[in-house]
């Protein structure tokens, strides 16, 4: 989920007020966001520049950009299906609300415009987790079931985002269209409690939960796939509606002549 506050800072970098002609339509990027250029040679260190410029202001949100309020940033609802191996759930979590992810750290971007590829590497010290959930299925050839609150405290989080784009006209003018989003990240520690399980044995829920944080490793090394998949599909959806708002000349303008 914490990728979505770089990609924001990212595909925002630019520009101050977007007039469409044709529609008459403006729309306004805040001042405060660090225009970057598609000829700078020092892009990438632009780019990250503009994403700790803005970093204050992911907190509250940013409704021009399509960006939520991100302390907490709370996600309707997140589906993650698991079909093989040794974990085997069908499992879907509402109304889940995340702390932490605008401690974010940028360690690295990479922006190759002419592979039209973003490649980015950060950490975030702590997330904190609560919602609610469904879950049905095997967890190292163990049942479980249940339905109530989930909480989570997860800490050293590395991740690794890459995003491969393509270029479209529409109305004559170029947009970016994300393709592929490919997320990788490890888990420092991780402890995690589901309420209510086993329709609310407290027996087997207290055994489940005790189970669930001395093998979290095995168990997330078995979900990593799935939750990759999840989180790149999410923010996929949400970088394409930037995308398509906003034409490649106004994300990443030519320097004007001097």
């Amino acid at each position: 989920m914490f990728v979505l506050y770089f990609l924001g800072a990212l595909f925002a970098a630019s520009g101050s007020i977007i007039k469409d002609k044709e529609d008459s339509k403006a729309h306004s990027i805040p001042s405060f966001i660090k225009i970057c250029h598609r000829d700078d040679p020092l892009l990438n260190e632009c780019v990250k520049d503009s994403v700790e410029e803005i970093r204050p202001y992911l907190k509250t949100g940013i409704p021009e950009l399509h960006i939520p309020s991100c302390e907490p940033l709370i996600l309707p609802e997140v589906v993650m299906n698991q079909g093989r191996g040794s974990v085997t759930v069908q499992s879907r979590y509402t109304d889940l609300h995340i702390h932490g992810p605008t401690d974010f750290k940028l360690h690295q971007v990479k922006v190759d415009l002419d592979k039209d590829r973003v490649k980015i590497k950060l950490s975030i010290p702590k997330l904190q987790t609560k919602g609610n959930y469904t879950i049905s299925g095997r967890i190292l050839m163990l049942p479980i079931s249940g339905s109530g609150e989930s909480r989570g405290n997860y800490s050293n989080i590395e991740a690794t985002a890459l995003i491969q784009a393509e270029r479209i006209k529409r109305d004559n003018k170029t947009y970016f269209h994300v393709q592929e989003f490919f997320v990788d990240f490890t888990i420092g520690h991780a402890s995690v409690h589901l309420s209510n399980l086993f329709d609310g044995d407290k027996q087997l829920g207290d055994a489940m939960n005790e189970f669930l944080n001395d093998n979290w490793k095995n168990v997330a090394q078995e979900m990593k796939p799935v939750l990759e998949k999840t989180i790149g599909d999410l923010f996929k959806k949400f970088a394409n509606r930037i995308y398509s708002t906003y034409p490649m000349d106004v994300l990443l303008p030519i320097s004007k002549p001097k």
